[in-house]
């Protein structure tokens, strides 16, 4: 959805979402330094934690030129802080990004709604970038081994497979088992509203 007039596009999710997720950010986040968002979507997130978490310089990012241009139009308004970065176009599942080093990576609902090739690009890029300890944040809904899928995700999961085949949510442990591979170890998974979670790996 856009504002009227406006390439801004506002997401009610990213708005409902946005204050547990900083609360985990904050437990896990570095002092200072880059934080990457992959697949910032309309750039909401990223401009609520810049404001919370003005110490860190945040570098917006997205494969699409129209997520890319609300993402600068919310940087671009007088109240958001300096210290967001212009977006960049980059496709996680690409073997090259423009960006060689990162302090920390989020990507918040991208793994569920971009085909396996984007996670595993995801995987290997953070691995790539991340130094010694920095911490990956994922955040969405997953299959667990351990767990019974909750109802309104087994819907949510059917809706995205009938949109896009190559949609849908992911089994955790696969995601953890292409970690492994990229020097990306499981630190710790978070319960969050709405049967979503926050996954957390470190560069080994």
């Amino acid at each position: 959805m856009s504002l009227p007039d406006d390439v801004r596009r506002t997401s009610p999710a990213a708005l409902r979402n946005r204050e547990p997720i900083l609360a985990v950010l904050r437990t896990m986040l570095p002092l200072s330094g880059t934080i990457l968002e992959i697949a910032s979507g309309s750039g909401e997130h990223i401009v609520h934690f810049a404001q919370a978490l003005p110490n860190l310089v945040w570098q917006p990012s997205d494969p699409s030129d129209a997520a890319r241009a609300s993402i600068a139009a919310w940087i671009g308004l007088g109240d958001a802080p300096r210290s967001i970065l212009p977006p960049l176009a980059l496709d996680a599942g690409q073997a090259e990004w423009p960006i060689d080093r990162a302090d920390a990576i989020l990507a918040i609902n991208m793994v569920h709604i971009s085909p396996w090739c984007a996670t595993l690009g995801l995987l290997r890029g953070a691995g790539r970038v991340l130094p010694p300890d920095a911490p990956l944040f994922l955040y969405g809904p997953y299959r667990q081994s351990d767990r019974p899928l909750a109802p309104s995700n087994a819907a949510f999961d059917a809706d995205l497979r009938a949109r896009n085949s190559a949609w849908g949510l992911r089994a955790l442990d696969d995601v953890a088992a292409s970690a492994r591979e990229s020097g990306l170890a499981l630190e710790r998974i978070v319960d969050m509203p709405a049967n979503n979670l926050a996954v957390i790996f470190r560069r080994a």
